[in-house]
């Protein structure tokens, strides 16, 4: 996820600075019918991204697609980049939606069946729209959203400090914080790569066996 946009100016005028496009919706959509139109076009966002890559993306493009003028599309949005930080906020937020309620189901479970669920819940929540996630997670830094991203791995990492602290009997004698952070890492790394790596990481075969393998890491460090 550590990429950087680089912005170019004419080396005869080093006064010149890339103004950050505007990226803050213009107004919120309170009406059904805004909200249908909002909807229509993150969606076309999203599509374009996957499809034809983040330079190839136009407010006019996105319009076209999603079948409003342009004009609709600047009453709510000042600028592509505005629309791709809605796309980036509403696939994080479908993941954290998956992620929490996972958190409640496994928290009477005993540790290595609440790994398992963890780590396969992780996974499966990468390949909601696999190819959407690889794009954004490009677009990420340069849309200014990595203090967002960040404030999500903070509740992951608190989640699973609570859950190890509530299962201390179960663990060696190791500090929950450290515990949760290497956990965290560990899974989220191999969830991520999965998505980096479809063609051999998808098959339901594979899936069982990066669980299965991963389980096997985490539990043993944890016990």
């Amino acid at each position: 996820m550590r990429a950087f946009t680089r912005f170019s100016y004419s080396h005869s005028d080093h006064k010149a600075v890339a103004r950050k496009p505007p990226t803050k919706p213009r107004k919120n959509a309170s009406q059904e019918r805004s909200r249908a139109t909002v909807d229509a076009l993150v969606e076309a966002t999203a599509r374009i991204l996957v499809r034809e890559g983040f330079e190839k993306t136009s407010t006019n493009r996105i319009a076209e697609i999603a079948g409003v003028s342009v004009g609709s599309l600047y009453q709510y949005f000042p600028s592509k980049e505005a629309l791709v930080v809605a796309v980036i906020d509403r696939h994080n937020d479908e993941i954290m939606k998956i992620v929490r309620a996972a958190f409640v189901e496994v928290a009477d479970m005993p540790i290595e069946r609440a790994v398992r669920r963890l780590i396969t819940v992780a996974i499966e929540a990468h390949h909601i729209d696999p190819d959407l996630h690889r794009v954004l997670a490009e677009q990420i830094p340069r849309s200014g959203r990595l203090a967002e991203v960040e404030a999500f791995n903070h509740e992951v990492h608190g989640l699973v400090r609570t859950y190890l602290e509530n299962h201390r009997k179960e663990m060696r004698k190791i500090d929950p914080g450290l515990a949760a952070f290497i956990c965290v890492s560990a899974i989220e790394a191999v969830a991520h790569n999965t998505v980096l790596n479809p063609a051999e990481m998808l098959s339901e075969k594979m899936v069982r066996t990066l669980v299965d393998e991963t389980t096997r890491m985490v539990v043993g460090y944890l016990r």
